[in-house]
């Protein structure tokens, strides 16, 4: 899945869960990844303008989630991003600053309302030629909350999921005396693992998403991987990282891309009038901005 995960379970059986849980990444991988030309999702890429694709239960799932939230009024995020993410493909050797033209050429097949869904049949189809969709913003979320059901499922009595800064606490901590998870925010001045404050969780999610995660170089500029759908370019954006908590770890995955690039005290009046979700706001010169429910440690 392309970074470092970490799992822990408290049960009697934790070997025999852990290496279960393992099998699921597995699968989910192999479901859900867009750098394998052998998965679930790049048969649907690979179908564009050709043929609906009939697909898993939770893929559908998975999909129609991030097309409702892609097409929603000024949100960030778009699961069809695929081919301009590509282009620029900051994070990778290959990273460049693409010309004009390819830029305004991809823009053409980026379209999230393009993306077709046959509930019925369980079938996507991507109506045009060239479209890729590309769940690399909300599929870890959705991925941890399925890890986690099946830790509930089996009675784990106490359990963290990582995945890559992708955090869901199960019950206690058990080494607190409040039972409080305690996690970290990055300071996004910082090297990984620097936090800038500490927040208290208990049966939720924790997810960041910030401008300083990937970045290329060229020519004196710096260029981050966040992109406007609209420029097809690197989003133009006062915020450096948006951290969101919530119950469910897709709805942070969703909600922190959803709202990047929007000025960073609107993003909180968002987040404070938006159910079921908390969450913190670091601007590019150092501010601070917390809804109006954050449980700092």
């Amino acid at each position: 899945m392309g970074t470092n995960i970490d799992l822990m379970v408290v049960h009697p059986e934790g070997s025999r869960i852990l290496n279960h849980l393992e099998d699921l990444l597995h699968i989910y991988n192999m479901r859900f990844s867009a750098n394998r030309d052998d998965s679930e999702l790049m048969q649907i890429n690979q179908a564009a303008g050709v043929r609906p694709v009939k697909v898993h239960p939770e893929m559908f799932e998975l999909i129609a989630l991030g097309k409702k939230h892609s097409i929603a009024k000024n949100s960030l995020l778009n699961i069809a991003i695929g081919p301009l993410i590509k282009l620029w493909n900051i994070g990778f050797d290959n990273a460049r600053v693409p010309d004009q033209d390819e830029i305004d050429e991809v823009l053409k097949v980026i379209d999230p309302n393009l993306i077709e869904l046959d509930e019925e049949n369980q079938t996507i189809y991507l109506a045009k030629d060239g479209m890729e969709i590309d769940v690399g913003a909300i599929a870890k979320g959705y991925i941890a909350d399925r890890l986690v059901d099946y830790m509930k499922q089996e009675g784990v009595a106490s359990g963290l999921v990582n995945l890559g800064g992708n955090l869901v606490t199960v019950g206690p901590a058990l080494n607190r005396p409040d039972y409080y998870w305690r996690i970290g925010v990055q300071n996004p001045e910082e090297l990984r693992g620097q936090s800038s404050l500490t927040l208290k969780i208990y049966n939720q999610s924790v997810v960041t998403s910030g401008i300083y995660e990937r970045k290329l170089m060229m020519n004196g500029q710096t260029y981050h991987h966040i992109f406007d759908q609209k420029t097809g370019y690197p989003v133009d954006t006062e915020t450096a990282s948006i951290t969101i908590i919530a119950d469910q770890s897709v709805d942070c995955e969703i909600w922190t891309t959803r709202l990047f690039g929007q000025e960073p005290q609107h993003i909180i009046n968002e987040i404070n009038q938006t159910p079921g979700i908390e969450g913190v706001v670091i601007t590019r010169d150092g501010k601070y901005l917390l809804s109006n429910v954050v449980n700092k440690a």
